[in-house]
């Protein structure tokens, strides 16, 4: 619930910014809202919508576009969750040795993010350059 408040008041931001982008709603007297208007355009499309029957059943419809437009949809309509559960449960002496390697990653990631590693790229072509004077040394 806490996640639906937050996300309605980002929306409530997002749709002030726009309010103040297009030059409305600066609470001026005879300032129209963003949310007046659209309300104003659902209202006359549901006064459209009630008197036409096509309009109605595409209406109806949006629901199961939204639906299919989701990227998620096709994953769950081409692996089932059986399928999933099966694959997990073949999967399942792995899981531990694979949890231990992550939490080897973890307590290494502050090494691999010190200067001396990040610093590496500087140093390749100072290593490229010794790497040819050490092969020009053996050949010599």
């Amino acid at each position: 619930m806490a996640a639906g408040a937050v996300e309605l008041r980002r929306l409530q931001w997002r749709l002030e910014e726009v309010e103040q982008r297009i030059g409305v709603g600066d609470g001026a007297p005879g300032t129209r809202k963003v949310a007046d208007e659209l309300v104003k355009v659902q209202a006359a499309l549901n006064n459209i919508a009630s008197k036409r029957e096509r309009i109605k059943i595409l209406f109806k419809k949006i629901e199961d576009v939204i639906k299919y437009l989701d990227p998620q949809y096709i994953d769950r309509m081409a692996i089932p969750d059986t399928i999933k559960l099966q694959f997990i449960l073949a999967e399942e002496h792995l899981i531990p040795s694979r949890a231990a390697l992550l939490e080897q990653v973890k307590n290494l990631q502050p090494i691999l993010g010190s200067t001396s590693i990040q610093a590496v790229p500087d140093h390749a072509a100072k290593l490229q350059r010794l790497s040819q004077i050490h092969i020009q040394q053996q050949v010599a």
